[in-house]
Formats: C-alpha cells, sequence, structure tokens
C-alpha cells in the first residue's frame, strides 16, 4: 500500500470519528459546514457551551466572547472578543488571549492553538495544546508542559481581575497547580 492511500485512508477514519464526536452539534446548528454564533444568538450553542460538548469546562475561555466559528468537518474553531484579555490567576499566572483566538478541537482536546499566552517566568509562551486527562487539564507550550485539576475551571475568568473579582469586590480562590505533574518535553 502506498503512503498517500495509507494517508487518505487515516485521514477517512479520523473524520468518521469526527462526524460522530460533533453529531450533537449537528441536531442544534443550520446544515451548512460552519457554525457561526454570536453573545445575541439565544437559540444557538455560546462557546461555553461547545467547550463543554467536548468534555472541557467552560472556565478554559475567559467571560466576554462575542462570536465563534466552527468547521464541523475539521473541528477548526475561531472565537472572537472585543478587544484582547489579560488577567492574573493568584498572582502566579498571568494569561493574555489575542482578540481571536483559533485551533482544533476534539473530545478531550484542544491542538493547534493560537492567540493564547502565558507568562512563566520573564517569558511569554504560547499554549498549543491543552488535553483532558480524567479530572485534571494538561497544558502544552511546546518544551514543556503543566497539569491542573478541573476544578479549577469551572468558572470562567474575567478580563481584567481573572477570578478575583465579584462586582468590584475581590475574593480569594486558590488555584491549585498538580506540581508533579509539570515536565519538560
Amino acid at each position: 500500500m502506498s503512503s498517500s492511500s495509507s494517508s487518505s485512508s487515516s485521514l477517512a477514519a479520523i473524520l468518521a470519528i469526527f462526524l460522530v464526536l460533533v453529531s450533537p452539534f449537528a441536531t442544534s446548528t443550520p446544515t451548512n459546514t460552519t457554525a457561526i454564533a454570536t453573545a445575541d444568538d439565544g437559540d444557538k450553542p455560546t462557546a461555553y457551551d461547545l467547550l463543554e460538548a467536548y468534555d472541557f469546562p467552560m472556565g478554559l475561555l475567559p467571560q466576554g466572547i462575542k462570536s465563534y466559528e466552527l468547521e464541523r468537518e475539521n473541528g477548526k474553531f475561531y472565537a472572537h472578543w472585543d478587544g484582547s484579555c489579560s488577567f492574573s490567576l493568584e498572582g502566579s499566572y498571568q494569561l493574555k488571549y489575542k482578540s481571536t483566538i483559533s485551533g482544533y478541537i476534539s473530545k478531550d482536546r484542544l491542538t493547534g492553538l493560537t492567540g493564547v499566552s502565558v507568562k512563566v517566568l520573564f517569558l511569554w509562551l504560547n499554549i498549543v495544546e491543552v488535553t483532558r486527562r480524567g479530572d485534571e487539564l494538561e497544558f502544552s507550550v511546546g518544551i514543556a508542559s503543566a497539569s491542573f485539576p478541573i476544578e479549577n475551571f469551572y468558572e470562567c475568568p474575567q478580563c481584567g481581575c481573572g477570578l478575583d473579582c465579584v462586582s468590584g469586590q475581590s475574593r480569594k480562590l486558590k488555584f491549585k497547580v498538580n506540581r508533579s505533574s509539570v515536565s519538560s518535553i
């Protein structure tokens, strides 16, 4: 068997699996190949609903998404804010989201991410992949990864103040890190 026919067979198998995974959205969105929703679309799933349909907590994305797009045939997605968004979590991690982020979504896996970065020491590194492994989420910056309990992501952070603000009042939430699972690749 040639490598091109083997690649075609593999691609066909991946697409078939993907179509099974996105079938919940096929019944709730139009039959075109791209689902597009805005914050005003009350009858369409939100970007946060989309995350949960793929077994991710909604808190992976900050509040304020204005619209999103999903290409169901390959899982490519785009999420849009009015501007960029940044915040700190417990003073340890600084995160930045560009006005548009994108990547590929499948069950328990976000890959090819662009537009999301984390400050590690003095460097800003792009988060390129997020994988759910049971009750933990593993974030990869390419050369290293770290795992965090999924409970850290049940609530959406707010641009500017993260998880430390509610109606202008500060509150303390402990962002847990599983230090034993920080690794270099």
